[in-house]
């Protein structure tokens, strides 16, 4: 999953949504220097992937790229199922996204100091472009993939699976819908646990 599903996942805890969005910038124990909120945060974002990664049904997803994409087959799964979330937003959030995602920019604002150096890095782009609101369209995630391929060391133009995605695009969203129901029911148990 990508940084909207991983917001939306927190719940209404902001400082789980921090740690669930700035933990690709966490390595390894580095966690432990940020407060408890957050750290539980970050390990949930851990255990999503985890769980995210091994699901079969995602890993069908995954399969019906070309072999051209290689291992980005799941980057850009990745960024199509927060494009499905985004897309279909009324569906799974009362608050309309453009308000939603308005608020979490504002709550990054006002943590901006605890953010690692990468995050604060990025987070002026992220607002002018308003990356979360984007992915729901196509020609917003285009956009999205193509300024990825900067940090691909294999050439591929994660861009160029955009007509993969509309011939399959039906068959991506039913897979998503599907998985992401059992990533919710995870989720919650998992946050349950960090309530004890």
């Amino acid at each position: 999953m990508n940084y909207l599903a991983h917001i939306y996942l927190s719940g209404e805890n902001d400082a789980l949504k921090i740690g669930n969005f700035i933990a690709d910038s966490v390595k390894g124990k580095k966690y432990l220097e940020f407060p408890k909120g957050i750290q539980n945060g970050i390990m949930l974002h851990r255990k999503i992937d985890t769980f995210t990664d091994t699901h079969p049904v995602v890993r069908k997803s995954i399969s019906r790229f070309s072999h051209d994409f290689g291992l980005y087959s799941g980057v850009i799964t990745d960024i199509l199922y927060d494009h499905f979330l985004a897309a279909n937003w009324n569906d799974f959030h009362l608050q309309s996204l453009e308000k939603y995602v308005a608020e979490f920019y504002d709550l990054l604002e006002q943590n901006f100091a605890v953010l690692p150096k990468r995050v604060q890095n990025f987070y002026p782009y992220m607002v002018k472009q308003n990356w979360l609101v984007s992915y729901a369209s196509i020609s917003g995630i285009e956009k999205i993939l193509t300024q990825m391929n900067h940090r691909v060391k294999t050439g591929v133009e994660l861009q160029k699976s955009i007509p993969e995605i509309k011939e399959h695009y039906d068959s991506f969203e039913r897979e998503f819908r599907l998985f992401f129901e059992e990533l919710k029911t995870f989720t919650n148990m998992e946050k349950s646990k960090l309530d004890r």
